[in-house]
């Protein structure tokens, strides 16, 4: 088994935190893909980052994490705003989750 750090892009803070999620090599990230292990991370209390995202989403693909722009930068913030919403709990009672969900307090 690879280590996730033989992936461009993934160096050790990131092996770090996907093993936190469970996830142990670099098989299993490219098993899983971008969206599933992300959703791992969330789960296991990494805090949403667009960056960290795009990185793997281009490390699996072999690419410079930079290397993304225009439409489909915007389609990874779409997939990543919808991971987020589904998989991050950001500790909010009730009321205030309500309260951010309309706009009135941001966290």
């Amino acid at each position: 088994m690879a280590r996730i750090s033989t992936i461009r892009n993934l160096g050790p803070a990131m092996e770090d935190a996907f093993a936190r999620a469970g996830i142990t090599s670099a098989e299993a990230l490219r098993e899983l893909g971008t969206d599933a292990s992300y959703a791992r991370l969330l789960a296991s209390g990494s805090r949403p980052h667009f960056i960290a995202y795009y990185v793997i989403e281009m490390g699996l693909q072999g690419r410079p994490w930079n290397d993304c722009r225009g439409k489909e930068k915007d389609s990874l913030r779409a997939r990543f705003d919808a991971l987020v919403a589904e998989h991050y709990d950001k500790g909010l009672g009730d009321l205030e989750r309500v309260l951010d969900e309309i706009g009135v307090i941001r966290t």
